[in-house]
This record gives C-alpha cells, sequence and structure tokens, in this order.
C-alpha cells in the first residue's frame, strides 16, 4: 500500500515548523503579558471603576475591553464611561487600546469616528490632566502613556463620584440658606436628594437634574461652582438669591456612578427618555421621585421657572423642546428659551449654538406636562470653544459661577 503524499517527510517537516512558530508566538505572548512585560494589572477595584477586561498582544499593546451598558427592551448600548487605574513599572511607556465603541442610539449604528477624542490622566487620582486619543478604524481609541509613577489613573473625564456628593453635601450642612431634602430611592434603594439654595419664597426658581447618564460628570462640577458661588456671602449673591431660588437634584442615576456604567439605570431604562408620559415608578423611581417633587411644587403654588438638565457630548449645544402642534404656548416657551441663550452667551464663556425638535427628554416632558420651560444643556467632553482650552473640573466650576449672573439677568425681564 502506497504512502498518502499528506504524510511524506517534507510535508511533515513543515507541520513540525509550524507548530515551533504558534509555540514561540505563545511564548511571546505570555511573556508580554507576564514576567517581562511592565504592566502589572489594570484595578478596577474602587468607587466609580467601570467594568471591562483586558488583555496584551503579542506586540506588547494593552487592549482594555469595555463593557457595553444595554438597554431595556431595546437594541441600543453604550460605552462612553472608562475609569481605571495602571499598575505598572514606573518610567514604562504603554500603549493602550480602547473600545468597541461601536454604540448603537436610537436604534442606530453610530461611528467613533468622532468621539471620543480626549481622556483625562492622574499619577495619584487627585490631580488630572488631559490626553488626546488617536482614533483606529472601525470602533477603538488608541491612547499612548508614560508611567511617571507606579499607577496611573485613567478616565473619560475628571470623575465625580458619590463620596464627591456626598463632600458637598457635608460642607453645606448647617447652612442657613440650604435644605437638603430627600425625595425618593434608586432602583438599588440609594437615596435621592434635591438640594434647595436660597429662599423658597425667592420670585423665581431654577430646577437642575444632573448626572441622568452616569458617565456625565460636568453637570456635577457645574452644580459644585454654582452653588458654593450662591454661598459665597457677598453683595452679589445676596443679589442673585434675592431674585431666584435654585432647586437641584444633583445626581439622578446614582446606582450607574457607583458601578461605572454609561447611560441607563439598573433597569436598563434611559432616564433621559419618556417623560412625556408618567414614570413607572419600579422600573424608573429616578423619575418618578422627581415627578412627585416637581407636582407638590405645583401644588404649592412654586413651578420652577425654568428648568435645565446637564448631559456630555461632543458638541456642547443647548437642546430646546417643541411639541407637535407648535401651539402658543410652546412658541411663549421657545421665545423665553432663546432669551436664555442670549443671556448665557453674554454672561457666560458658552458660545455652541442650540437646536430645536420635538423631544421625549426631561425637557420635552416638563414643558408638556408640566408647563415648565426647559432645555437638555450638553457640555462638550472633548473640547470648550469659548475658553479655547480642555474640559477640567476648573473651568466647568468657573461656568457654574457664571450661571449666578446668568440666572439674575434672565429673570431681570
Amino acid at each position: 500500500m502506497s504512502i498518502p503524499s499528506f504524510c511524506s517527510i517534507p510535508f511533515c517537516i513543515c507541520i513540525v515548523a509550524v507548530s515551533l512558530l504558534i509555540e514561540a508566538t505563545r511564548c511571546e505572548h505570555e511573556a508580554q503579558a507576564g514576567g517581562t512585560h511592565p504592566l502589572h494589572h489594570i484595578n478596577t477595584a474602587f468607587e466609580n471603576a467601570s467594568p471591562l477586561w483586558w488583555e496584551v498582544d503579542a506586540e506588547g499593546v494593552v487592549h482594555v475591553h469595555l463593557v457595553y451598558d444595554q438597554e431595556r427592551q431595546s437594541p441600543n448600548r453604550a460605552n462612553g464611561h472608562w475609569n481605571f487605574r495602571i499598575d505598572a513599572e514606573p518610567g514604562a511607556d504603554l500603549t493602550l487600546m480602547l473600545g468597541p465603541f461601536a454604540n448603537i442610539y436610537n436604534g442606530k449604528l453610530g461611528t467613533a469616528a468622532g468621539e471620543p477624542k480626549t481622556t483625562f490622566v492622574s499619577d495619584d487620582g487627585q490631580q488630572w490632566r488631559a490626553v488626546k486619543m488617536e482614533y483606529v478604524e472601525p470602533d477603538h481609541r488608541r491612547l499612548k502613556i508614560r508611567m511617571n509613577g507606579p499607577s496611573l489613573y485613567v478616565a473619560r473625564l475628571q470623575p465625580y463620584r458619590i463620596s464627591d456628593l456626598e463632600k458637598l453635601k457635608a460642607d453645606l450642612d448647617g447652612k442657613t440658606l440650604v435644605e437638603i431634602s430627600p425625595i425618593g430611592n434608586t432602583v438599588q434603594g440609594r437615596e435621592l436628594e434635591m438640594i434647595r439654595v436660597g429662599s423658597s419664597e425667592a420670585p423665581h426658581r431654577v430646577l437642575i437634574r444632573a448626572r441622568a447618564h452616569p458617565w456625565e460628570p460636568g453637570g456635577n462640577w457645574v452644580i459644585e461652582g454654582l452653588v458654593r458661588r450662591l454661598l459665597r456671602d457677598d453683595d452679589t449673591a445676596r443679589q442673585y438669591l434675592a431674585t431666584f431660588c435654585l432647586y437641584v437634584m444633583p445626581m439622578a442615576n446614582k446606582d450607574g456612578v457607583a458601578h461605572g456604567r454609561t447611560r441607563f439605570n439598573m433597569n436598563g431604562k434611559d432616564l433621559n427618555r419618556d417623560w412625556l408620559q408618567p414614570a413607572d415608578p419600579e422600573l424608573v423611581p429616578e423619575n418618578a421621585a422627581l415627578e412627585r417633587w416637581l407636582e407638590a411644587m405645583i401644588d404649592r403654588g412654586q413651578r420652577p421657572d425654568l428648568a435645565i438638565d446637564f448631559h456630555n457630548d461632543a458638541w456642547g449645544k443647548l437642546h430646546f423642546p417643541r411639541s407637535e402642534t407648535n401651539d402658543a404656548r410652546t412658541a411663549n416657551f421657545l421665545d423665553r428659551l432663546r432669551r436664555f441663550e442670549e443671556v448665557l452667551r453674554t454672561h457666560s464663556f458658552f458660545t455652541e449654538g442650540s437646536s430645536t425638535g420635538i423631544s421625549p427628554t426631561f425637557a420635552g416632558g416638563l414643558q408638556q406636562r408640566y408647563a415648565v420651560p426647559a432645555c437638555i444643556h450638553e457640555l462638550n467632553a472633548d473640547w470648550i470653544a469659548g475658553l479655547d482650552d480642555d474640559p477640567t473640573a476648573a473651568n466647568w466650576k468657573k461656568y457654574g459661577e457664571q450661571l449666578g449672573a446668568v440666572f439674575y439677568q434672565y429673570f431681570q425681564q
């Protein structure tokens, strides 16, 4: 019987050679990921750290695989938050590949070509600096870093955690112009609060909500700057608070912030959607709590005169809702919101512009259901055009300070 050609000696030699090559590649990969590679670990065992897994390839590139946040009964998914700590050899140069960013938004696959562009790094978790990333097709970002010490924190934006909010509340405790009231609980039972700054008898009222989407800390830094400016004991602050009272729901999605999520609550619901009908208290207790508070305010004759929902994105615009009928009330609200934009441009570094559309968001629901002029205010997470600077916490707090003057001037007419 003849021996088949595939068992010939040259073929066997080829098989052995391929096997040795595969083994060499495997050993190289293990060496990179093990003792010879400068990376020791990626740590996520701290507050607001993001869910992820990681690996090191044969070229030594560290692939950080973010875990999508999924919407309930929907194809929508989101990766927009990362917060982790790199433990590695001091002085090492590392290349990280972050992703995937193949997010699905309103049922459509998005592109990662435009965002995210900026990330923040910190040697100690306290002092942060902005770093630009490179786009890698189709849905990743490359980040090159140098280890100044044994650890380096990497985050989408400078983190604002539940513990930061608790520090702010502790600073406000006992101040005569401040009242902090519980209004409900999150899906996981975390207490939601409303912070009032100023007198409830002030002639005007402003309502602000932040952190409906956990990855978006910009609004928290703005609120902190605004609150601290209003409580500065000077003539200007007293003039502001003689004109308006501020109400703040500072962190609507506390569960998501705690777990390092991107967009949805722990039931997979978007807290900035479905506002044109009453919130389901089981699925979205965070929105139901705000609705109860708002209805009680209206019953007491203290309807807010303006409402703002802070978010982060890559454009930084204001979004004004309108109804399908464009009735007289909607036209009046739109006129008032456009005036707010004019005042904002005059008395702050805001420059980005605005849009108008039919909206099931917080803003659309407050206007249609509660007759409160409201807008979505995106804060640009990549660049602040009005300052020609990075979106740092210090810059957002500065913006918050400017909002005191904005609200004061807005209510003069």
